[in-house]
C-alpha cells in the first residue's frame, strides 16, 4: 500500500482545476446531488472534517480507497463494522475488532479528517472500553513482566495455543512468547531476558523460522471488543443466577474464559455502550451517501437482528438434545444491545451540535440542483477499441486526459495500446508532473471515473475500460511465507496406527520412563493380546525411531495385530507381492509417455511477464512454486503430466491462464475442458479478462453455441485461427480435430469419468497435460502419491480468507429466514440448493413467504440451454438475491458476492459434493456460512452422518485433501489400474501402502530389486539422557512432531536445519535435546554402514548384524582388548576399556559415551564396509 501512496498523493494536484467550483457547489447547496464517482472529489474539498456514511461495507472500502489515493493514508480511517450481528452467536473477525479499536484511537484523538463507515457501524452500539488501557506497546529493551503481558493479553482476547497459527493465537515456551496480532502480515516473536524484552522479529507461520528483526516498536490491540474485566464478572454472575439457562456460558466468563459468540450476551454483562458519535472531535459533520437507501437499510438491521435475537436463543440453535423454549425475558434482558435506530442517532447530533447532510446521486424534491460540471464516464465493456477513440477525441479537444489503474501491468499494457493508436502517453512516477499535451498514466485505487468538460479534464479507470467489476483488493495482501509447512502428526488416544514391523495397533499415550538413570520418551501401542483371555500387549516405541509410524488410513476399524504374529509379515508379504505387478504396469505407462516425443516450450517472454504483473493479487508461495513447475515441465522435451490439487478458490484458474498463455506464445494450440456448460461461460470471462490486449484468439465450445457458431469454431481449430478454445466434453466427439495442439487443461477433474479419460489418452499421447482438482478423485490421488503423475499442491489460502462457518442441523425455518435476511443486509447473495426439480417451484413459494420481496431465481438442468445460461448470468449481475438451484452449481461456478449457501437435504449428498458446494461460498472477504439441513421428521443413515461430520469437523481451509482422504477411506481406493486393491489398503493401512508403491516403482525405474524393505529400522539403545524435556516443549503434539521429523532426517544437513529451528523457535536446547540431535547424528551413521541394532549389554557396545573378515579380527583383539564375535549370529561385542583405577573414570552416561561409539564405528567397522563395498 505504501508503495502507491506516493504515486497515488499525485491524484490530488492533478483536480486542483476543479477545487474552486466545488467548494462553491459545496457553499451554497444543503443537499448535494452527484454521480457516484465523483463523491471522493467532493468530500475531499470539505473544509471541515466529515464522518462519510454509505450504505453498505463495500462501499465504505471503496471509497476509503479512493480517498486515500487523493490524500494519503494517514488522513483517512475506515471504521468498519462486524460481520456478525450483534445477536447471533458468532464472534466478530479478530482483524475487524483491531481494526475497530484503532480507528477508534485515531478518531478520538482527532489524526484524521475523513471517517468513512456504513450505515450498520454507525448504528451499532460500542461496548465502552476504556480506549487508554486497551493498547499494550511493546518494544525492544522495554521491562515488562512475561507474566503481565501473558496476562494482558488473555484479557485482549488472545487466544492461547502450543503453536501459533492464525490472528489472535499466542503460545508460551520458556522465555519466548509468540503472539500473531491481527492487524499484522506474520505473526511475531518476542525473546525475553528476565523482565527485559532481549529482542523482537517476525517469524513464518509455515515453517515457524524467524525472518527479520524488529526495531521499531509494536502496538497490540485487543481480538475482543467484550473485555472481561471486575465489572463483568459480577454482571455475569447476576445474569446467570437470572437465567439458568446460560449460567453455563456466565461461568466461563466469570472465570476470564473467552469463547465464540461471547458478544451475544455483552448486553447483560457491560456497564455502558455508545455511539460513533461520542468519539468524535468538535466541528465534524456527517454525510449520508444516499440517504433513502441508507433509511431502508436501517430498518432491515434492526428487524434482521431482532429475527437473530429469537433464533439464536431458540431451540434449534440452542440445544441438540433437549428442546428449551426460546427464553423471552432473556432476549429483552439482551435487547438493548441490538442496532440504534437512526433518528436517535440523529437526535444525539443535534444535541452534539454535529450537522448532517445527504450527498444523494439523484434529486428528491425540485429545490435540489445537482452537479453540473461533473459527469459520470460509461463504461467500455471490454471495448477497447472504442476507448482509445474517446480517449483521442478528448485528447484532440483540449482536455487533459488521466488514465487509471491499480497495477502497473495494467499501465505498461495501456500504453502500449495508446502507442499503436499513436496518441502520445506517459507513466507518471512521485516525482513528475501532470502534462496536458500527454495521456497520463497514474496507478491509483480509483473505481470509477468522471469528465468534466467545462473545466477540461477527464479521468477514466481500467474498470471503465474493462467492464468489469473490482475484484476485492483486500485478497491482494501477502500471505504467510510458506516453506516446508509444519503440520503436526495429530495423534489422539484411541487412534490407529500402523508400526512397520509390528502391524495395526491403537495409540495410548506418549511417556517418559526411566531405565537406569537414564531417561527417554515412548510412544505406547496397544496390540492384540499374545495368548487369549490375556490383556492387551503393549510396545514402547522409542521416539527416535518413530518413522516407523504412521498414522491409519484404510477401513473403519481395523482388527489389531499381535506383536511377533504371522499374520502382519502376511499381509505385508501379500501387499508387497500385489505392488509389484501394479509398479509394473504403472512403468510401462510411465515409460511409454516419458519416451514420447514430446514439445519444449521456449522459456518466458517479455509478453508472458506482463500477462503476469497483471494479475491483481499477490501470488501465494505455493501458487508460485506451483506455476514455476508447470512451467519447468512445459520446457522439458517430454510431455508434462501434472495434477493441480489446491482448494477451492485456491487460485488454479491462474495457473491455466499462464500455461495456456505460455502455449499460445510458441503457436500452439491450448484446450480447456471443463465439466459444465456454465464454467465455460465463467472461464471465457476470466480468460478474455486477462488476455484484454494480447493478440490471443479465444472461443468457448459448448451446449450455448448455435450450429453456425460450432461450425465456425470448429473451422478455425482445424485451420489454427483460434488459439485457446474452452469446451465442455463436446471437446471429445470425433468431428474436432486441431492443427497443433500442444497443451491440455482439465479442470475439475474430480467430474470427468474413466471413460472420458481413456478418449483423452488416445488423443493425447504426447500433448502436455494440466489437471486441476480441488477434490482429486481417490484414484488420481494415488497416481499422484505414487509419483505416476506430477502433483502440486496448493495449500496455502490466500490472505484474508475465512473459513466457512459450517452449520449442520435439522431444518428449521427460522435459521433459514434469519441466515437469508442476514445476507440480504450485507448486499450479499445466497445459493439454495435442493436437489428435485419435481418439487423446487413449490421450495421457491414457501421461501417467498418466509422472506417476503426476496428475489430468486431457479436453476436446474432440465431448463434449456438459454434459460438456464440467462438466469446464472442474471444472478452473476446481481438481478437476483437467491438462487434456487439443484447441484448444477456444485462445479467451479464463481460468484464472489453470493457468500451464505443452504443445502436442503444434505443428508442425501457424496462427501466431495458437499466439499464443493461449500467451496461455492467464501470466496471473498466476507465471512461466509454453510447450512447443511437434514429432515426432522425422518431419521438419517449412519453414511450420511459420517459424510456430515466429516465436513463439520473439516472447516478449516485447505481441508479439500483431507476431505479426498476420507473420501478415500469412506470409498476404499479401487485399484490405481483394476478392482483388487482396496482390501490391502485396508490391510496395511494407506500410508505404508503408499511406501511400498513408491519403493516398488523405484525400483522397477533403477532396475534394483531385493525383497528387503527399505526402511530399516536401526535401533540405538545407549545409556543416555536423550530426549526433548516437557520443561522445554511442553506441548505433546510438537514434542511428536519433532521426533517424528528427528527420526525422518535422511542426513545430517536436514539434522543441523532442526538444530537452528528448535534454537529459533522454542529457545537454547537443553542437554537431552542435544543428546538426542546427536544419538540421531549416530543413527544415520549406522544405517549407512547396514547395522541395525547398537546397545550396551554389560560392559560392552553390542553391534548388529557384522561380518568381520580374519584381519578385522586381528585388529580387533589389538584395539579393544576383549572383545568377542560372534560369526553365526553376526553379533560383535566390542569391550569399553577401564581406565587404569588411579583415574577418576567417567560415570556412564556421560557424552564421552557417544564419542567413545563413534569412533569405533569409524575406526572398526568403517573400512570392512568399504572394503565390502569396493
Amino acid at each position: 500500500m505504501w508503495r502507491l501512496l506516493r504515486k497515488e498523493a499525485k491524484l490530488k494536484s492533478l483536480f486542483h482545476v476543479l477545487a474552486k467550483p466545488i467548494e462553491e457547489y459545496l457553499s451554497s447547496n444543503d443537499n448535494l446531488i452527484a454521480p457516484a464517482s465523483t463523491h471522493a472529489m467532493l468530500c475531499l474539498n470539505q473544509k471541515n472534517s466529515i464522518l462519510i456514511v454509505t450504505t453498505s461495507t463495500r462501499a465504505a472500502t471503496e471509497l476509503a480507497d479512493e480517498l486515500i489515493s487523493l490524500v494519503g493514508i494517514d488522513q483517512v480511517v475506515n471504521f468498519p463494522a462486524w460481520e456478525t450481528l450483534p445477536h447471533e452467536r458468532l464472534s466478530p473477525k479478530s482483524d475487524t475488532v483491531t481494526a475497530r479499536f484503532k480507528a477508534l484511537n485515531r478518531i478520538s484523538n482527532n489524526q484524521s479528517k475523513y471517517i468513512v463507515c456504513s450505515i450498520r457501524a454507525l448504528l451499532q452500539p460500542i461496548i465502552a472500553n476504556d480506549l487508554k488501557k486497551s493498547i499494550i506497546r511493546i518494544e525492544k529493551n522495554l521491562e515488562i513482566r512475561m507474566s503481565d503481558l501473558i496476562e494482558q493479553l488473555s484479557r485482549f482476547g488472545y487466544q492461547r495455543s502450543d503453536l501459533v497459527e492464525k490472528r489472535g493465537d499466542f503460545a508460551v515456551r520458556g522465555g519466548i512468547l509468540d503472539l500473531f496480532p491481527p492487524d499484522q502480515e506474520h505473526p511475531i516473536r518476542i525473546d525475553f531476558f528476565g523482565d527485559e524484552i532481549d529482542d523482537i522479529s517476525y517469524f513464518a507461520i509455515a515453517d515457524q523460522r524467524s525472518i527479520q528483526k524488529i526495531s521499531a516498536a509494536i502496538e497490540i490491540y485487543p481480538c475482543r471488543e467484550l473485555l472481561i474485566d471486575s465489572n463483568v464478572k459480577t454482571k455475569a454472575a447476576k445474569l446467570g443466577e437470572k437465567f439458568p439457562q446460560i449460567k453455563e456460558l456466565t461461568d466461563k466468563l466469570i472465570e476470564g474464559i473467552t469463547f465464540e459468540g461471547m458478544e451475544s450476551l455483552a448486553a447483560g454483562v457491560s456497564h455502558e455502550f455508545k455511539s460513533l458519535l461520542d468519539f468524535l472531535p468538535k466541528d465534524h459533520q456527517i454525510w449520508l451517501i444516499d440517504e433513502p437507501r441508507i433509511r431502508s437499510r436501517s430498518i432491515d438491521l434492526i428487524n434482521t437482528n431482532q429475527e437473530f435475537l429469537e433464533a439464536a436463543w431458540s431451540n434449534a440453535a440452542w440445544s441438540r438434545e433437549e428442546s428449551v423454549a426460546a427464553p423471552i425475558d432473556l432476549s429483552q434482558e439482551l435487547s438493548q444491545g441490538g442496532f440504534y435506530d437512526l433518528e436517535s442517532i440523529e437526535r444525539k447530533a443535534i444535541e452534539l451540535n454535529i450537522a448532517i447532510r445527504s450527498l444523494n446521486l439523484y434529486p428528491s424534491n425540485p429545490e435540489d440542483s445537482p452537479i453540473d460540471f461533473l459527469g459520470e464516464i460509461d463504461t467500455y465493456a471490454n471495448k477497447y477499441e472504442a476507448a482509445v477513440e474517446d480517449i483521442r477525441d478528448w485528447h484532440k479537444s483540449g482536455l487533459t486526459v488521466v488514465f487509471t489503474a491499480q497495477a502497473n501491468g495494467t499501465l505498461k499494457r495501456f500504453s502500449e495500446l495508446l502507442n499503436l493508436a499513436d496518441l502520445p502517453n506517459k507513466i507518471l512516477n512521485s516525482e513528475t508532473e501532470i502534462n496536458s499535451d500527454v495521456i497520463n498514466l497514474v496507478i491509483s485505487n480509483y473505481k470509477h471515473g468522471f469528465i468534466s468538460e467545462k473545466y477540461k479534464i477527464v479521468l477514466i479507470t481500467d474498470k471503465d475500460v474493462s467492464g468489469q467489476r473490482a475484484a476485492d483488493k483486500d485478497l491482494a495482501r501477502m500471505p504467510s511465507r510458506r516453506k516446508k509447512a509444519i503440520d503436526p502428526l495429530q495423534l489422539r488416544v484411541g487412534d490407529y496406527v500402523v508400526h512397520e514391523q509390528h502391524g495395526v495397533g491403537r495409540y495410548l499415550e506418549l511417556i517418559n520412563r526411566n531405565i537406569a538413570g537414564v531417561s527417554r520418551e515412548y510412544l505406547v501401542i496397544e496390540y492384540a493380546s499374545s495368548k487369549r483371555g490375556q490383556p492387551a500387549d503393549k510396545l514402547f516405541v522409542p521416539t527416535d525411531t518413530l518413522e516407523q509410524v504412521t498414522k491409519y488410513v484404510g477401513g473403519e476399524a481395523p482388527a489389531l495385530h499381535r506383536i511377533g504374529g504371522a499374520d502382519w509379515q502376511n499381509s505385508k508379504r501379500k501387499a508387497r507381492k500385489a505392488v509389484k505387478q501394479i509398479a509394473a504396469e504403472l512403468i510401462r505407462l510411465y515409460a511409454a509417455r516419458m519416451s514420447a516425443p514430446g514439445f519444449a516450450f521456449s522459456p518466458d517472454t517479455t509478453w508472458q511477464k506482463e500477462l503476469e504483473d497483471g494479475f491483481a493479487f499477490v501470488e501465494t508461495i505455493d501458487q508460485q512454486a506451483t506455476i514455476d513447475e508447470v512451467k519447468r515441465d512445459m520446457e522439458k522435451p517430454n510431455p508434462m503430466d501434472r495434477i493441480v490439487c489446491g482448494d477451492v478458490g485456491y487460485g488454479k484458474t491462474e495457473i491455466a491462464v499462464r500455461a495456456a498463455f505460455k502455449a499460445v506464445q510458441d503457436g500452439k494450440q491450448v484446450a480447456i475442458l471443463v465439466p459444465t456448460t456454465l464454467l465455460v461461460q465463467q472461464h471465457l470471462n476470466t480468460f478474455s479478462n486477462r488476455y484484454a490486449g494480447f493478440p490471443v484468439r479465444l472461443a468457448a465450445l459448448s451446449r450455448f453455441n448455435t450450429a453456425t457458431q460450432t461450425k465456425e469454431i470448429i473451422a478455425g481449430l482445424k485451420s489454427g485461427v483460434i488459439d485457446v478454445v474452452i469446451g465442455t466434453h463436446r471437446l471429445l466427439s470425433k468431428d474436432i480435430e486441431f492443427a497443433n495442439l500442444g497443451l491440455l487443461v482439465i479442470d475439475e477433474e474430480q467430474r470427468f469419468g474413466v471413460e472420458h479419460k481413456e478418449e483423452l489418452k488416445k488423443a493425447r499421447t504426447n500433448v502436455d497435460v494440466l489437471a486441476m482438482s480441488a477434490t482429486p478423485i481417490p484414484r488420481t490421488l494415488e497416481m499422484a502419491i505414487t509419483g505416476i503423475r506430477e502433483m502440486s499442491n496448493i495449500t496455502t489460502p490466500p490472505e484474508e480468507r475465512h473459513p466457512v462457518l459450517t452449520y449442520v442441523g435439522p431444518y428449521d425455518e427460522k435459521q433459514v429466514s434469519a441466515a437469508i435476511n442476514r445476507e440480504l443486509l450485507r448486499d450479499g447473495q445466497i445459493f439454495f440448493i435442493h436437489n428435485r426439480v419435481e418439487s423446487i417451484e413449490a421450495v421457491s413459494e414457501r421461501l417467498k413467504k418466509l422472506v417476503p420481496g426476496v428475489k430468486i431465481g431457479i436453476a436446474h438442468g432440465q431448463m434449456n440451454e438459454r434459460a438456464l445460461e440467462e438466469v446464472i448470468l442474471a444472478f452473476w449481475n446481481r438481478e437476483f438475491d437467491l438462487l434456487l438451484c439443484t447441484t448444477i452449481i456444485e462445479s467451479g461456478i464463481d460468484i464472489p458476492n453470493a457468500n451464505t449457501l443452504i443445502v436442503d437435504r444434505s443428508d442425501l449428498f457424496g462427501l466431495s459434493q458437499l466439499h464443493q458446494l461449500r467451496g461455492r461460498v467464501g470466496r471473498s472477504r466476507e465471512r461466509a456460512y454453510a447450512y447443511f439441513l437434514y429432515p426432522t421428521e425422518q431419521p438419517i443413515t449412519e453414511l450420511a452422518h459420517d459424510r456430515l461430520t466429516t465436513i463439520a469437523t473439516n472447516t478449516d481451509l485447505g481441508a479439500g485433501m483431507q476431505v479426498a482422504l476420507k473420501d478415500l477411506e469412506i470409498r476404499g481406493a479401487g485399484n490405481l489400474l483394476g478392482g483388487e486393491q482396496s482390501g490391502h489398503i485396508a490391510e496395511v493401512g494407506f500410508d505404508l501402502y503408499m511406501r511400498m508403491v513408491a519403493d516398488a516403482v523405484a525400483e522397477f525405474k533403477t532396475g534394483y530389486f531385493e525383497d528387503k524393505p527399505k526402511n530399516v529400522e536401526c535401533k540405538v539403545e545407549l545409556p543416555i539422557n536423550a530426549h526433548l524435556p516437557v520443561s522445554y516443549i511442553e506441548s505433546e503434539r510438537l514434542r511428536l512432531d519433532l521426533y517424528r521429523r528427528i527420526a525422518d532426517a535422511q542426513s545430517d544437513a536436514a539434522l543441523s536445519e532442526i538444530k537452528s529451528e528448535l534454537v529459533d523457535r522454542f529457545g537454547e536446547i537443553p542437554q537431552p535435546g542435544i543428546e538426542l540431535l546427536a544419538v540421531a547424528a549416530l543413527r544415520l551413521y549406522a544405517k549407512s554402514l547396514g547395522l541395525t541394532d547398537i546397545a550396551f549389554s554389560g560392559k560392552h557396545l553390542r553391534l548388529t548384524p557384522i561380518q568381520l573378515p580374519e584381519s578385522a579380527q586381528i585388529k580387533l583383539a589389538r584395539v579393544f582388548p576383549g572383545s568377542i564375535y560372534k560369526s553365526a549370529t553376526q553379533i560383535l561385542l566390542v569391550a569399553r576399556p577401564s581406565s587404569p583405577n588411579w583415574i577418576e573414570s567417567a560415570p556412564i552416561g556421560d557424552t564421552s559415551t557417544l564419542a567413545w561409539v563413534d569412533s569405533v564405528l569409524k575406526e572398526l567397522i568403517e573400512p570392512i564396509v568399504n572394503n565390502k563395498r569396493t
